[in-house]
C-alpha cells in the first residue's frame, strides 16, 4: 500500500481561488496510518521496527491530484484520535480539501503493517475491528460535494462492511446522477474480506457502474481466473 507524505505546503483547497469546482475529483474511502518496517526485505514478525505513514489507496489519489496541481477533495471517516486529526492535517497541507472527512468518538482511526518481503511478496495485517472507517453513513455523505466534482473516485474496501457499504452505494448513485466520471480501483485486499468469494462478488458488484477501472495483473487474474501473457493475450 502506497503512503504519501506532507508536501510542505498548508491551507485548504477551499481557500485557493484558482481551483475551479468543475475539475475536482473526489476520492471515497479509507484514511489510514501504515506501519512498515524500518528496514527491507523482512517478513513483519523479523521486523525490528516499524515506522509511521499515512496511507490508504482513494487519499493517496487524492494527495496526487493535488501535488499534479488538480482540485480533490476526500470523503472518509477517522477516529477522534491522534492519527485521525494527524492524517486530516496532512490532507489539508496537500491542499485536498477535508469538509467531507468525519471524526468517530467511539472507533479508531483504522491501522495496517505491511512490507515488501525479500521474495517479492508482500504482507499485510490490518487493525479494523471495526475502524472508523468502516463506520461512515449515507447520512454522513457530503452530497454537495460530490455534485461540484467532474470525477468521483472509489476502491472496494469500502463495500465490505455495513454502514460503510450503504454509504459508498448512495455517494455512487450521486455522483452518477450529477454526471460525474465514476473511477474505480478495485484495490484488491483479500486479508479484508470474508472470503475470496465475497471478494469476487463485492468487486465485480460495481464494475459495470465505473467509467475509468484501474487494475493490475494480480487483480485481473483474480478476477478473471486467467493469467495476463505479454501482448495482452490472456492464458487460462
Amino acid at each position: 500500500m502506497a503512503q504519501f507524505t506532507p508536501s510542505g505546503k498548508s491551507g485548504d483547497l477551499k481557500q485557493e481561488d484558482n481551483k475551479k469546482t468543475s475539475e475536482l475529483v473526489v476520492c471515497l474511502g479509507e484514511l489510514l496510518i501504515d506501519f512498515v518496517p524500518t528496514v527491507g526485505g523482512v517478513s513483519l514478525a523479523e521486523a525490528p521496527a516499524f515506522k509511521k505513514a499515512p496511507g490508504g489507496a482513494p487519499a493517496n489519489v487524492a494527495v496526487g491530484i493535488s501535488r499534479l496541481g488538480g482540485s480533490s477533495a476526500f470523503i472518509g471517516k477517522v477516529g477522534k484520535d491522534e492519527f485521525g486529526y494527524m492524517l486530516s492535517d496532512i490532507l489539508k497541507q496537500n491542499f485536498v480539501d477535508t469538509s467531507g472527512v468525519q471524526f468517530d468518538s467511539d472507533a479508531r482511526t483504522a491501522l495496517a503493517f505491511v512490507t515488501l518481503r525479500a521474495d517479492g511478496e508482500r504482507e499485510f495485517l490490518f487493525f479494523r475491528n471495526p475502524s472508523a472507517d468502516m463506520l461512515l453513513r449515507e447520512s454522513e455523505i457530503d452530497k454537495n460535494l460530490i455534485q461540484k466534482a467532474k470525477i468521483f473516485h472509489y476502491g472496494s474496501t469500502s463495500l465490505i462492511h455495513e454502514p460503510c457499504k450503504s454509504a459508498h452505494l448512495a455517494a455512487m448513485r450521486i455522483a452518477k446522477d450529477s454526471g460525474c466520471i465514476l473511477s474505480y480501483d478495485p484495490n484488491l485486499r483479500l486479508a479484508l474480506w470474508p472470503s475470496a468469494e465475497a471478494a469476487h462478488k463485492g468487486i465485480m458488484s460495481v464494475w459495470n457502474k465505473a467509467d475509468i477501472i484501474k487494475i493490475n495483473e494480480e487483480e485481473i487474474t483474480f478476477l478473471t481466473g486467467e493469467i495476463q501473457r505479454p501482448g495482452g493475450r490472456c492464458q487460462s
